[in-house]
């Protein structure tokens, strides 16, 4: 059996399918006869609008594209239940692609949303994060913003005018020494992250600041950029337990690091928060189940992503939104951090 249209029921409806779209959505006024007329035709044929369709009588597809750099990380599938949450008020839908921080996927999958008509593209990770971006990846992203509504999450690329939402990393990271240090640390390490990220340097130049303004020197022996995963933070504690001197605290770049940095220190017979203290940075929800639990910096993940939905939102209404939309971190006290024990 054929599938019933929008035209066969414009048809025996004997009206214009503008009349029947502004029934369906509900956008304007038609006569009371006739509206009784079309909706007892879309009953009798349970008629579902075609999204095609739909998108060439409102210019719109419905649909938000989402590039993500990793979903194995929980702290991308936590945003996007938040961006989930928003678009769901306004009835979008999503196009979710996981790029595994390949710049080519990234590309591939911003040429296939706009073949798809998307109606917003949330962009997170990648080349977005690279501290020097190549110019070809930068002009690629800045094309396909100027024809669709596009909003980075977390990240930006220099010397253009690309929308952000983002939470202050470098606050974060201040709350997050400050903590150690109010509970008397003053031998304190960084461990984590890739140095070619801005999320890195961001959060170095942070830690760096929050010791100077506490007249505390900083140990570059201490300093120990890696990667973002947990066996980098193993890896690198190791590394700190084979010195002659160790810091009482680290302060990781991201919760998997710390989670890292921890399990190698108790395997190593090191007591959690006794003789180190550890503290991660984004509160992903095995940070609250991890022994012990990790104090940590929230970057309101949930409310990340809705913040960007909504910009993007407001964005596709033709609205003004400022260029950066910043969300204030938040610091979350657990178990393993304490009083230094010497």
């Amino acid at each position: 059996m054929r599938q019933v249209t929008i035209y066969d029921i414009a048809k025996e409806a004997e009206v214009s399918i503008s009349t029947v779209s502004r029934v369906l959505n509900d956008t304007a006024p038609v006569k009371g006869s006739t509206r009784a007329k079309i909706e007892e035709l879309i009953q009798k044929y349970n008629f579902q609008p075609n999204a095609m369709a739909r998108s060439l009588l409102k210019q719109e597809t419905g649909i938000i594209g989402v590039i993500v750099p990793d979903l194995t990380n929980p702290f991308f599938p936590e945003v996007f239940a938040g961006a989930e949450h928003e678009a769901q008020q306004s009835g979008h839908t999503f196009l979710l692609s996981n790029s595994i921080g390949d710049y080519a996927k990234e590309s591939e999958y911003l040429s296939i949303m706009r073949e798809k008509r998307v109606d917003g593209i949330m962009f997170l990770g990648g080349r977005i994060n690279l501290r020097h971006c190549e110019e070809h990846l930068v002009q690629e992203l800045v094309q396909c913003a100027s024809v669709i509504p596009t909003v980075l999450v977390n990240g930006g690329l220099r010397n253009t005018d690309l929308i952000r939402v983002a939470t202050d990393e470098s606050a974060g990271t201040a709350l997050a020494v400050r903590h150690l240090i109010e509970l008397g640390h003053t031998e304190i390490g960084f461990i984590g992250g890739e140095s070619n990220m801005t999320t890195t340097s961001i959060k170095l130049r942070a830690f760096r600041k929050a010791m100077k303004d506490a007249e505390l020197e900083v140990r570059e022996e201490w300093m120990l950029p890696d990667s973002f995963s947990i066996d980098s933070g193993k890896r690198q504690m190791l590394n700190l337990l084979a010195m002659k001197e160790r810091p009482t605290a680290v302060f990781c770049v991201n919760d998997y690091t710390a989670i890292g940095v921890i399990k190698a220190g108790v395997e190593a017979g090191l007591s959690i928060p006794d003789d180190m203290s550890v503290v991660g940075f984004d509160d992903i929800p095995l940070a609250h189940h991890f022994i012990p639990e990790l104090t940590t910096v929230s970057q309101q993940a949930h409310e990340l992503g809705r913040t960007a939905v909504k910009v993007l939102k407001a964005m596709m209404s033709n609205e003004k939104v400022k260029k950066l939309t910043s969300l204030e971190p938040q610091l979350v006290v657990r178990q393993s951090s304490g009083a230094p024990m010497r």
